[in-house]
């Protein structure tokens, strides 16, 4: 600004820096939020795999890929937690990041009111100097323009007259050169206060510029967190997909009739006995033949029933 004692432009570059402190600030606090959700999500997931029941009476290999389907949901409920304690990091390093810029341009700024007061004050005992000079000089004018008729004039009013007049100019001339030694103050004042002024903005553009960077790079690196999170729990369901894939429902079965068969024979045929009238007995009884339990034919594939959707086939099996 053309006036010496406005601050219009600095102050202006002071509520930016500040308003860019209040935007780190706010990222911040939206890291804390997420934080928490991170956690809270995480919480729950891992009650949901170890409360909550899930084909528990399973047998053989479809439990062995409900147990890694329990055990990565668990998993993913760990990342989450974890991802939410990366995030409390990264917010802790955004705050000490915004008071370190905070304490450094505590110190400028200090600098600068110190120098703008000085400033102030200077411009004012010059302007009140300059005043005085303004009123003393009509009094000079006057005795410029009396003094050759001094010598006509011998009575004491006049002397008294002269006698104030010499004092006024005595007091004029002081007032000159306190009016000369102020504007050379206030010059001084003045290159002093333009030279902090751009080391100050330059200062601040540098913090600026680190700000911005900073902001920039820690909001890229949350967004790579994420991705980096969802990477991870695609793995722990890609181990849920490879379990699903060693799932054979024929080995279930098998395994299932296995486990609970009770003989490889069915019951003989019943033969009737005359006990009435032994004589009608005249065939003997042949001893009963066991028959075989003939096995069972293949087992049909399992198909999607109408409206619900196609599932994946692996191995010549229907898995979801």
């Amino acid at each position: 600004s053309t006036d010496l004692t406005s601050t219009v432009g600095y102050d202006s570059i002071i509520q930016h820096l500040n308003d860019g402190r209040k935007n780190c600030k706010e990222f911040e606090d939206f890291l804390k939020e997420r934080a928490i959700i991170e956690e809270k999500y995480g919480k729950e997931l891992i009650n949901l795999s170890k409360k909550k029941p899930c084909g528990q009476m399973e047998l053989n290999t479809l439990k062995r890929s409900l147990d890694v389907f329990k055990q990565q949901i668990d998993n993913v409920g760990q990342g989450h937690i974890q991802l939410a304690q990366t995030l409390r990091e990264e917010a802790k390093k955004m705050e000490d990041f915004r008071e370190k810029q905070k304490l450094h341009r505590k110190k400028i700024e200090l600098i600068m009111e110190a120098i703008h007061k000085n400033r102030n004050l200077q411009y004012k005992k010059t302007m009140e100097v300059t005043q005085m000079c303004c009123c003393f000089l009509p009094c000079g004018a006057i005795g410029d323009a009396i003094q050759p008729l001094l010598h006509f004039l011998v009575s004491p009013v006049f002397w008294q007259l002269f006698l104030k007049l010499a004092q006024t100019k005595s007091a004029l001339e002081d007032t000159d050169r306190s009016y000369q030694q102020s504007v050379t103050t206030m010059e001084k004042i003045r290159e002093e206060w333009q030279n902090e002024h751009i080391k100050a903005c330059e200062f601040f553009e540098t913090q600026e510029c680190e700000r911005i960077n900073y902001f920039r790079n820690a909001l890229w690196l949350h967004v790579n967190q994420l991705s980096l999170g969802c990477v991870q729990n695609d793995e722990k369901y890609e181990e849920i997909r490879k379990s699903l894939e060693m799932c054979s429902i024929e080995k279930d079965v098998d395994f299932f009739v296995n486990l609970r068969k009770t003989g490889s024979l069915a019951p003989a045929p019943v033969v009737y006995e005359n006990y009435y009238n032994a004589q009608r007995n005249v065939t003997p009884a042949k001893s009963p033949v066991p028959v075989p339990i003939s096995r069972r034919g293949p087992l049909p594939t399992p198909t999607s029933a109408p409206g619900e959707p196609d599932y994946a086939t692996v191995d010549g099996y229907s898995l979801v």
